[in-house]
Order: C-alpha cells, then structure tokens, then sequence
C-alpha cells in the first residue's frame, strides 16, 4: 500500500508549510508512519515518527520546529514545517516504520535563504 505525500513548495527562511500523507487504506492500519526527506547529494533520513498509540519521536535537527500529526477527518498524517531553514531544502516522503519497499513520489520543499 503506497502512502503519498503532498503539500511541498517554495518558501522564504523562517517561513511554514504543511504537509500531508494519505495512504488507499485506513491509517490506523500502519502500526508506525513516518516522514522522512532526502536532500540533493544525501541519504535519506528520518524526519519524524507517529505510532498508532500516539508515541511520536522527532529527529534533533527538527525538534521544535517541525510537528507530526494524524488528521482522523482526512485520514492523513500531516507534517507542520515551521521556522524553515535552508538546509531543510529536500524531497519529502512518507512510509511506514520500518518501511516498505515502495516509495511514493514525495514532495519538494525548497527553503531559500
């Protein structure tokens, strides 16, 4: 089941945006999902995490100023970007925890200085 992420953009430093992950099945049928974003010449990494009982971990680098949630009404996972810096620039995905194998699209989020 593929999870896709939308929502990316352009955006000044120090500026916001949301993010969503919707998925062709229930949410609350994943265990864990995750945001995770790989920028130009890097690996992807973990962006943050929310399980089904509600435990949510965040990497240290967006601690503060990124927040994950799960909206019931739309049954996606948003992810709320605030105080953006530069070095956040990267694709934006979304997949379980661990993850599948199939990776959705993800969704650009470009932070300019």
């Amino acid at each position: 089941v593929q999870l896709q992420a939308s929502g990316g953009g352009l955006v000044q430093a120090g500026g916001s945006l949301r993010l969503s992950c919707t998925a062709s099945r229930s949410i609350f049928s994943f265990f864990v999902i995750a945001w995770y974003r790989q920028a130009p010449g890097k690996q992807r990494e973990l962006v943050a995490s929310i399980a089904s009982g509600r435990n949510i971990n965040y990497a240290d680098s967006v601690k503060g100023r990124f927040i994950i949630s799960i909206d019931n009404a739309k049954n996606a996972v948003n992810l709320q970007l605030d105080s953006l810096k530069p070095e956040d620039t990267a694709v934006y995905y979304c997949n379980t925890l661990p993850t599948q194998p199939s990776w959705g699209q993800g969704t650009q989020v470009t932070v300019s200085s």
